[in-house]
């Protein structure tokens, strides 16, 4: 059994990342080691040259504010405990991954989109769409309106080969184990999180087996973290579309505070940062160690 297949180029074969692709970084388990768990981090990518830079209104400086920054550090070095992880490279300015590659901002465009675009979607109304409009911090992202065949074209370089690495891992742990477990991780500002340290989104349940979800918040309760589920964020694309445990495939997205790391204004990794790397480590060993074996599956 796959799971649910993307929409991808017009010869219907999304693009494959090969191992010295520019577009993703997976760093792969090794198998006397690997658990049925892919941690995935789409928004930290940082590489802001080329087309971006050329088409842009901001500063990198300015279009940093941004990314989920350096989420992919706070995951580094989980393949050593069983857990292959995938990272986007490009900036979520440039491809927003954990969005429907249907949510095509019509403000964006001067031809006419898709019959197949997502006109209803409240976060392409936004300006946060696929390709997002505007930056985090409300300010327009480009000098002129694109064609729809240029935002194809960035879709099939950029977002294709993204979702079908994750798709590949899942698909590669749920035929040796049976069942597979996303953890997609993000991170947001402080000023979103009110206090809370992590929000656990699991689509208010639908994404993933309770006891799932129960594991991850119990585990980082243990820890010391401030948690809520699902407010304000349930999880995005990536959880909904990935998450079927009907399938034996589940998905859970969580959000970090990025006081416990941050300097938000400089985009710049604070003195607290080895404290928080320090625990994540501490939580990514126990998701290596967890028996998983039979687990959630009923």
């Amino acid at each position: 059994m796959t799971l649910a297949p993307l929409s991808s180029s017009k010869d219907g074969a999304a693009a494959n990342p090969g191992p010295d692709c520019d577009v993703v970084a997976i760093a792969q388990a090794e198998a006397e080691v690997q658990v049925p768990l892919v941690m995935s981090s789409p928004h930290s990518g940082r590489a802001y040259e080329g087309e971006l830079r050329q088409s842009t209104l901001l500063s990198v400086s300015q279009l940093r504010r941004s990314e989920d920054a350096y989420v992919d550090q706070l995951i580094e070095g989980a393949h050593q405990k069983g857990i292959t992880t995938v990272c986007a490279l490009f900036p979520r300015v440039f491809v927003d991954v954990n969005r429907s590659p249907r949510e095509l901002d019509p403000n964006m465009y001067s031809d006419r989109l898709p019959d197949t675009a997502d006109r209803g979607s409240r976060r392409t109304a936004s300006g946060l769409g696929v390709i997002p409009r505007i930056a985090a911090d409300g300010r327009p992202l480009y000098r002129r309106r694109f064609k729809v065949a240029e935002a194809e074209a960035r879709l099939q370089r950029y977002y294709q080969p993204y979702h079908a690495a994750v798709q590949a891992q899942l698909e590669k742990v749920r035929d040796r184990f049976g069942q597979a477990f996303l953890v997609d991780v993000h991170s947001m500002p402080d000023q979103s999180a009110r206090g809370v340290d992590m929000v656990i989104g699991d689509r208010f349940g639908g994404s993933c087996h309770p006891g799932f979800a129960d594991l991850i918040e119990r585990r980082l309760r243990k820890q010391g973290f401030v948690t809520v589920r699902n407010t304000p964020y349930a999880g995005g694309f990536t959880t909904e579309h990935y998450g079927r445990p009907e399938t034996g495939v589940h998905a859970i997205q969580i959000e970090i505070s990025r006081r416990l790391y941050l300097d938000e204004h400089r985009v710049a990794l604070a003195e607290n940062f080895a404290s928080l790397k320090a625990e994540m480590d501490s939580f990514i060993s126990y998701l290596g160690e967890y028996p998983w074996s039979g687990q959630f599956t009923s």
